[in-house]
């Protein structure tokens, strides 16, 4: 080999050294993991048992720190303006980075402004009645609510929330009325459901376990393609003859736009390691969260994922004239 073959293959080598140094050595220091809500709500124990997984195969600890106000978007907004080292990220939902980029003046755009990381999990909701309601199955009761003289009523948990916005959707797809009515959070509307004050409520599958399993409220389909964990018993709004209306409080990991690919692929490796640790999805399960296929956890599959839901829930959020809450 000619002499300034060799020099040039040293040069190339040499070039080549930095770039591959910073991944091995990404991380070399804590991550930071944010989250917009406060501690001991589902996002929080969520990103709690994501990120004490992930530090395994980072070798470095997973910081979880709560940024709580406005819905969450505080959290994401203090991520979108972090520096896109790989050492800051936001445990996101369908709430911070779908809803509230429809329904509050943010100072930053909930898909521009991020890097997707990894899908992780999500939380369907349960189509939930007070117990005396005369229907044996979804179809009934549907039927139920197009015949009844007066609007059946059914408890929000909030402005432009999931039971909300559920509610809605569930009006449009099945030509049925509802009358709204808002409260402050799921446990009212649950006691109020249970006590046989209003008819109806569309929340997360979780909290309503308790009283579905005491009888003191009905429970006819989960909007999901598939049974939850947790209640295996109940049937899928597939089964139950409403196919598609698939609703779920889901949550996934965002950097900084700018981040480094091999930082997103260390990270949304890390993440997935975390999905499948045996321990981890048994604690996930526990707080009523399913866990995203392998192939959906991907950053390619999160970024497609977010266009869809901002597709399918930002038309019904306008048409519907909801306010910041």
């Amino acid at each position: 080999m000619r002499r300034r073959d060799v020099i040039a293959l040293i040069g190339g080598a040499a070039a080549a050294l930095p770039v591959a140094a910073r991944a091995q050595s990404f991380p070399s220091r804590p991550i930071t993991m944010v989250v917009g809500f406060p501690p001991g709500g589902t996002a929080d124990l969520t990103a709690r048992i994501v990120a004490d997984r992930m530090k395994v195969s980072l070798g470095q600890p997973v910081i979880i720190e709560n940024v709580p106000g406005s819905g969450g978007s505080i959290g994401a907004g203090r991520v979108a303006h972090a520096a896109p080292d790989g050492y800051t990220l936001v445990c996101g939902s369908w709430g911070t980075h779908v809803v509230n980029g429809a329904v509050l003046a943010l100072p930053y755009d909930v898909v521009d402004d991020f890097a997707p990381v990894a899908l992780l999990t999500n939380q369907p909701l349960v189509i939930a009645t007070r117990a005396s309601v005369p229907a044996k199955d979804l179809q009934e009761l549907i039927a139920w609510l197009k015949q009844a003289p007066v609007a059946a009523s059914a408890g929000t948990a909030g402005a432009a929330g999931v039971t909300h916005l559920a509610e809605i959707l569930f009006q449009s797809v099945t030509g049925t009325r509802l009358q709204l009515v808002p409260y402050r959070g799921s446990p009212p509307v649950l006691q109020d459901l249970a006590a046989g004050r209003i008819d109806l409520f569309i929340t997360p599958a979780a909290p309503a376990l308790p009283q579905i399993r005491a009888g003191t409220i009905k429970a006819f389909a989960v909007t999901a393609n598939s049974r939850l964990t947790i209640a295996p018993d109940i049937p899928t709004v597939d089964e139950q003859g409403l196919p598609g209306f698939h609703i779920s409080l889901w949550s996934a990991l965002w950097a900084p736009k700018g981040t480094p690919a091999d930082a997103i692929g260390r990270l949304a490796d890390a993440a997935a390691d975390a999905l499948a640790d045996t321990a981890a999805r048994s604690r996930l399960a526990d707080v009523g969260q399913e866990v995203f296929p392998r192939e959906q956890q991907t950053p390619e599959a999160l970024a497609a994922f977010q266009k869809a839901e901002i597709a399918t829930w930002w038309p019904i959020i306008r048409a519907a004239g909801i306010k910041p809450p």
